[in-house]
C-alpha cells in the first residue's frame, strides 16, 4: 500500500475550450481574455493524468476556488469536444 501511496496524479479542470488562429495567439499579451464556449453554469470536466474522470461544479467561496464531483465523465464526450 505504501507504492500506491507513493504515486503522483496530475489533477486538472477543463473549464471549457476555444479555437484560435495562431497569429491571434500570438499577438495575445497579459490581460488577454480568451473567450470559451462554455457557461458559468456548464459542468466543468476533472482530469487526472489527462483522462477524464469525472465531472464537477464550480464552487466560489471568499476567495477560493474549489469543484464539487458531480459524476463519472463520459470518455466518449470528452473526445468529442462536448462540454
Amino acid at each position: 500500500m505504501g507504492q500506491v501511496k507513493a504515486v503522483n496524479v496530475e489533477i486538472s479542470v477543463v473549464l471549457g475550450r476555444s479555437v484560435l488562429p495562431m497569429q491571434q495567439l500570438l499577438r495575445m499579451g497579459r490581460g488577454a481574455v480568451i473567450p470559451l464556449d462554455a457557461k458559468a453554469t456548464d459542468e466543468v470536466w476533472i482530469l487526472a493524468n489527462n483522462h477524464p474522470v469525472a465531472r464537477g461544479e464550480i464552487q466560489i467561496n471568499d476567495e477560493k476556488i474549489a469543484i464539487t464531483v458531480t459524476r463519472e465523465a463520459n470518455v466518449y464526450d470528452y473526445m468529442a469536444g462536448s462540454l
